[in-house]
């Protein structure tokens, strides 16, 4: 039986109290930190740091906060999908290879010689070493869709290089691991390739039609979004089936569903409403949980692995959004939004890292395993999480505000 004046404990266990905590966060966030200029997103990734077990350990990182963050991260995903223009896209299709291209190989040739020369790591862990410097997050894009400027051309390639080199990258990250432990066969590859389409036919060609025919029958706006819901969750779940990242999955679905939800409709202030107040917001905060300011006291490897990841990452990512600026005459804005938005590296990232962490190639005499990418791995990892989100948001909003302030200026002149 719960008393009026039981003496709280840490971390925090009454669920009422945990979700009152974050929710204050949640609330305050945004407040405190527009005054400073200061992303939001930023703002509640470093509060997560602060409450998180790393921090005070005010709440732990548990099943509630992984499940609500995945969630979130789902959401972003899903509304970038959700926000393109079709027509957009099919413009900026060969944009969006181009730049998904070089924003894969640019950190990749940088990961292998990194890997390999600097931190002296066998061949097989420098490339997965280079998978993690070559995949990227969204982790900013809630940025430029609220200030409008989903639909600039930046974006709508920025977007689709980011699926392209998640793609490449996890891709990479099965095949070297499957190397590593001697399952890749002839029919690892048809297996592979077969799951890949199949996942791709049903969400792009199975959800239209399925959706279009319950949304005509479900006339409850509650129920409406209750079915979206749940085919994000399925496109994510078929993309796990599939060997790509979940991630992968609600993009699709995003774009499966583009002409259904038109973007004045009371469905789409629903989607956007509950993912910009709840779930993008857990996400945030769940990742901030993550980050462990220790790692930079505990030994000088893992400050080592840090320093070159954070440095030949924001230097790779860079060169690639100038290469796609120089490549499609982008404007200096554009490319910052581009580097902005491609910067970040959280989801895929620390999906492959743990896979990789997960995989042990032998014991040592004192019986400490050998893992294919170590602990300085690991945690310099979650530093470079840290430094490449802040990057990320203050790099998108810089370029994005400049490219609102241009379109208005421009409007003005017309109109004068």
């Amino acid at each position: 039986m719960t008393h009026l004046f039981d003496p709280i404990t840490l971390p925090i266990e009454n669920p009422t109290l945990k979700f009152l905590l974050i929710l204050c966060i949640i609330l305050a966030a945004p407040l405190l930190l527009n005054k400073l200029k200061i992303p939001h997103l930023l703002g509640l990734i470093i509060a997560g740091a602060v409450i998180g077990p790393h921090g005070f350990n005010l709440v732990l990182r548990d099943s509630s906060i992984i499940l609500s963050g995945t969630a979130g991260l789902l959401y972003i995903m899903f509304l970038a999908g959700l926000d393109m223009d079709m027509d957009d896209i099919r413009k900026s299709g060969v944009q969006s290879l181009v730049f998904g291209l070089y924003t894969f190989l640019t950190p990749l040739i940088f990961g292998i010689l990194a890997g390999y020369y600097i931190l002296d790591f066998s061949i097989y862990s420098s490339i997965l070493l280079a998978g993690l410097f070559a995949s990227q997050t969204l982790i900013a894009y809630p940025i430029v869709s609220k200030l409008g400027i989903s639909r600039n051309k930046a974006v709508t390639i920025a977007v689709g290089g980011t699926i392209i080199t998640d793609i490449l990258s996890l891709l990479l990250l099965t095949v070297v691991v499957g190397m590593v432990q001697g399952t890749v066969t002839g029919a690892f590859w048809w297996r592979l390739g077969i799951s890949v389409f199949c996942c791709l036919g049903v969400i792009l060609f199975g959800f239209p039609p399925l959706a279009k025919w319950a949304l005509n029958r479900i006339h409850d706006k509650i129920s409406q979004y209750i079915l979206i819901l749940a085919l994000v969750f399925l496109g994510a779940w078929l993309a796990h089936l599939a060997g790509l990242e979940p991630i992968i999955g609600a993009f699709l679905a995003g774009l499966a569903m583009n002409k259904l939800v038109p973007r004045d409709s009371s469905l789409m202030e629903h989607i956007e409403f509950v993912g910009n107040a709840i779930f993008i917001p857990f996400f945030l905060i769940g990742v901030g949980m993550l980050i462990d300011y220790r790692a930079f006291f505990r030994d000088w490897e893992s400050v080592k692995v840090a320093i070159v990841m954070i440095l030949l990452i924001t230097v790779a990512k860079w060169l690639a959004a100038y290469f796609t600026q120089k490549t499609f005459r982008l404007t200096r804005d554009q490319r910052t939004v581009i580097f902005g938005l491609s910067s970040a590296h959280v989801a895929a990232t620390l999906a492959a890292v743990m896979v990789s962490y997960n995989v042990i190639l032998g014991y040592t005499p004192e019986g400490e395993p050998i893992r294919l990418l170590g602990d300085s791995v690991l945690n310099g990892t979650i530093l470079m999480m840290l430094f490449t989100c802040v990057v990320s948001s203050f790099a998108t909003q810089h370029g994005a505000k400049n490219i609102v302030s241009k379109v208005a200026g421009d409007q003005i002149k017309v109109t004068a």
